[in-house]
C-alpha cells in the first residue's frame, strides 16, 4: 500500500484539473524539484492511484449530445442474473459510467446518445431486453452543470 502525504494529494488534485501539466510546471506550483515531482507521479499511477489521463470532450465533438440516468433493478442477485446484466454492461458503448447502488435501484447508469430516439431504443431494444433486469427508470439531463469535478463552460450562466 502507498502511503500518500501532502505532496502527492497537491500532484494528484492538480492532474486531476489538467492532467496535461509537466513535471517542470508541477515542480513549480508544489515546490519540489522536477525530478521529485516524475518519481512521485510515476510511483502514484504504479500504486494505481491514477487510473490515466483523458481528454474531456465536448458531447457533439463524439455525437452524444443527449445524457440519460437510467435507474436499474434486476430480476434477482443469483450470480447469472449479474453475470448477464454485467456482460450487457461491457458490451453497450452508450453506457459511460454504472455504479452499484443502495436503495430503491440496484444499479446506475449514465448513458450518452445521439438523440431522444437513441436513449428510446438503447432503453427498448438493449436495456429492457436483457433478461436480468426487472425495472428501468429513467431521467433526461436537462444541462450539465458539473462533472469529474469540474464545472462545464457556461454553467455559471445559467438561471
Amino acid at each position: 500500500m502507498y502511503n500518500i502525504d501532502d505532496f502527492d494529494v497537491k500532484i494528484l488534485n492538480l492532474l486531476q484539473s489538467n492532467g496535461r501539466l509537466t513535471n517542470q510546471e508541477l515542480s513549480e506550483l508544489i515546490g519540489l524539484s522536477a525530478s521529485q515531482c516524475s518519481r512521485r507521479r510515476i510511483a502514484l499511477e504504479q500504486a494505481q492511484l491514477i487510473l490515466g489521463y483523458h481528454a474531456r470532450l465536448a458531447p457533439d465533438a463524439v455525437g452524444r449530445e443527449v445524457l440519460g440516468l437510467i435507474e436499474v433493478r434486476l430480476l434477482n442477485h443469483t450470480a447469472d442474473c449479474v453475470e448477464s446484466f454485467h456482460t450487457m454492461l461491457r458490451d453497450v458503448d452508450a453506457v459511460i459510467d454504472a455504479f452499484k447502488t443502495t436503495g430503491d435501484a440496484d444499479y446506475l447508469l449514465k448513458v450518452a446518445v445521439q438523440d431522444l430516439q437513441g436513449l428510446s431504443d438503447l432503453i427498448s431494444k438493449i436495456l429492457s431486453r436483457n433478461k436480468s433486469v426487472a425495472h428501468l427508470k429513467t431521467s433526461v439531463v436537462l444541462n450539465r452543470l458539473k462533472e469529474n469535478g469540474l464545472m462545464m463552460p457556461g454553467s455559471d450562466m445559467l438561471p
